[in-house]
């Protein structure tokens, strides 16, 4: 009988949706075509100004949240420490922003500007600096602030305030207990649903440009039916990582990938022609800074046209359904970073990263376009932009290794995409848990891989980018509720400062019960107190004349030995302990879909049940090392 952690109502509310839309693309794929098409527009037409304000507002809500008071609350309790090192951080946000979508857009989206820009005259210098602007918009703060949103709601309420790792946590100053009930269970299924059909783009992006990649460098086919078999064998290596739970191997791989990645982006600097690209990277960002309002806030209304929905609007459809699987990543690394560090660098470093990417790729396509390409570039674009990059890699030196090398990016950008989408997925579908059973993300996994296949079939790339801008409404609704219910817990907690009881900030003791220790702030305590503390008895025994102890660290912890003549040395070990958070973090969730929660426990060699002792101070844990000791002492 397979073993289950999930929210029943949640799992199978997301599935169902989702199944629907799919059954409807396999039996009438012309109907679900026109289906999402006319949804599509019909959104557009009725919902293109929400999509435009609303991305406005992220961005302006997250850098007054920066810029005020709020920007100096933490991630965490106050005295909490980051997870990882700065850099280490900063690199972890940078790998975030890595992903198919750079490597399908990165010459065929500013390439695609240049040829038929909104408002320029086509292949002009006017219409190359246009490019770049929009791609800058498109790929900027602008995507980031939304990732911000969410992944900071997460990270507030789990981290600070000992709330299950879903998005209806960051509901709970509105909605109160009741996201136990279907409201809380409709965000959840609305952030799974998007996703869902987030990633089955991107999917779809990936498994089109490998396709085009494996025809021009091995003469494969180019047709839907490929395009399936290969979703097919990648997802197959993605089901192989879940199954084998082995993530320290898949981290691996995904660093590897960054390194061939930015190697690419450096050979192609290299290659091309640096000293225009290092101006053009100056220029483009400031000609961004000069366009950033205008931009910001562009909607065509007085001269409509399809450029809108096909470039602006699908980006910020995309980038919002996204967000939960993005969020939920930045949120899990940046415990014990404050509000302002959060946002800062979310917003700039990959933003940073990615305008280089954008501009190496980009302005060297339109260069070799204009030159040595003599037009064949734009030409590729326009028959088809999967092929765009390969094409591009041609006209630069060993181009069958470059484009070998593009094509395995891809891949395992595909493999990763998938298997960090299924535990993203399967984690909200499970109320916060993070030990589900295997068979759950394997689910998820097959779902996005039938999802990514079925769209295609139904209507290739058209039909992904109709589903992912439809399925992105309802949660950007969501997304502004997370902000005001965000907006109203840190004000809350700002104003809580000033509140003490015997001599002790009330909200610090509340925070010390809902938002437990990490794994690493036990460590630090166990570092700070535990170890010195273990070691100062073992001197005062030494001193006394009792040089038979020793205190020694392993991967379990500390501990200290005191030796007898009879054999029955006295043993006091400091361990980390992981256990279930309780259920008085405002969601009464069963004990085994509770994300746990690390304590420091003292264990002794005469047989007692383990204590807890996180909290302990270093001349608290010498007391009661000295209470044992004497019980030892009276019982030898």
């Amino acid at each position: 009988m397979l073993t289950t952690k999930m929210n029943p109502r949640v799992f199978w509310g997301a599935s169902g949706i989702a199944g629907g839309l799919l059954l409807l693309a396999l039996v009438a794929p012309a109907t679900s075509d026109l289906l999402f098409g006319r949804a599509q527009a019909w959104v557009i037409d009725t919902f293109g100004w929400f999509y435009v304000a609303s991305v406005a507002g992220f961005l302006l809500f997250v850098t007054v949240l920066a810029i005020g008071p709020t920007g100096r609350l933490k991630l965490g309790p106050d005295d909490a420490d980051p997870d990882f090192p700065y850099v280490s951080w900063l690199a972890m946000l940078f790998a975030a922003g890595m992903g198919i979508g750079l490597m399908y857009f990165a010459v065929a989206e500013p390439v695609q500007h240049y040829i038929a820009p909104p408002e320029a005259a086509p292949g002009t210098v006017e219409a190359a600096r246009e490019a770049m602007v929009i791609t800058y918009t498109h790929w900027g703060v602008h995507a980031w602030a939304i990732y911000a949103v969410v992944g900071l709601s997460l990270a507030y309420f789990s981290h600070r305030k000992g709330l299950p790792l879903t998005m209806r946590s960051g509901l709970y100053p509105l909605l109160g207990k009741r996201i136990n009930g279907p409201l809380g269970d409709a965000v959840d299924i609305f952030a799974i649903c998007g996703t869902l059909f987030g990633i089955a783009t991107s999917l779809g992006f990936g498994v089109a440009q490998m396709t085009s990649g494996l025809n021009y460098v091995f003469g494969l086919p180019n047709t839907v039916v490929v395009q399936v078999i290969l979703i097919a064998v990648v997802m197959s290596a993605a089901t192989l990582s879940v199954l084998s739970g082995v993530e320290r191997g898949v981290r691996r791989l995904s660093e590897l990938n960054l390194i061939l990645a930015v190697c690419l982006m450096l050979f192609v600097l290299i290659a091309g022609p640096t000293l225009f690209l290092l101006q053009a990277y100056v220029q483009n960002f400031g000609l961004y800074l000069d366009h950033f309002f205008m931009r910001t806030f562009t909607l065509y209304a007085y001269e409509p046209r399809a450029w809108m929905a096909d470039w602006t609007l699908f980006y910020w459809a995309w980038w919002i359904a996204w967000s939960p699987f993005v969020g939920m990543f930045i949120a899990r690394i940046s415990r014990g970073r404050t509000v302002r560090e959060f946002i800062i660098g979310v917003l700039l470093v990959p933003s940073g990263f990615t305008f280089l990417w954008m501009t190496v790729f980009g302005n060297t396509a339109m260069n070799l376009d204009l030159g040595l390409a003599a037009g064949a570039i734009s030409d590729a674009v326009q028959a088809d932009l999967s092929t765009a990059l390969f094409r591009f890699l041609e006209y630069l030196p060993a181009p069958a290794l470059t484009s070998t090398l593009a094509i395995a990016l891809v891949a395992v950008f595909f493999v990763t995409s998938a298997d960090s989408g299924s535990l993203v997925i399967d984690t909200l579908a499970s109320g916060g848990a993070e030990d589900t059973p295997r068979w759950q993300r394997l689910y998820w996994c097959g779902l996005q891989a039938l999802a990514a296949a079925l769209l295609l079939l139904a209507g290739g790339l058209a039909a992904l980018q109709a589903a992912t801008l439809v399925a992105a409404l309802p949660f950007a609704i969501i997304m502004l509720l997370l902000c005001f219910g965000l907006s109203r817990q840190m004000n809350a907690d700002l104003k809580g400062e000033a509140v003490e009881v015997e001599g002790a900030p009330l909200r610090e003791r509340l925070k010390r019960m809902l938002a437990p220790a990490s794994r690493a702030d036990i460590a630090r305590e166990m570092e700070r107190h535990g170890a010195p503390a273990l070691a100062e008895v073992r001197d005062a025994l030494a001193a006394e004349g009792l040089e038979n102890c020793e205190v020694q660290t392993d991967d379990n912890g500390v501990w200290l030995r005191v030796e007898h003549a009879n054999g029955r040395d006295f043993l006091y070990r400091l361990g980390v302990r992981a256990r279930p958070r309780p259920a008085l973090t405002a969601l009464d969730t069963p004990e085994g879909r509770r994300p746990l929660e690390w304590r420091m426990s003292a264990v002794t060699g005469d047989g007692a049940r383990p204590r807890d002792v996180t909290g302990f101070t270093r001349a608290q844990i010498v007391a009661d090392v000295l209470e044992h000791l004497q019980r030892w002492r009276l019982a030898a």
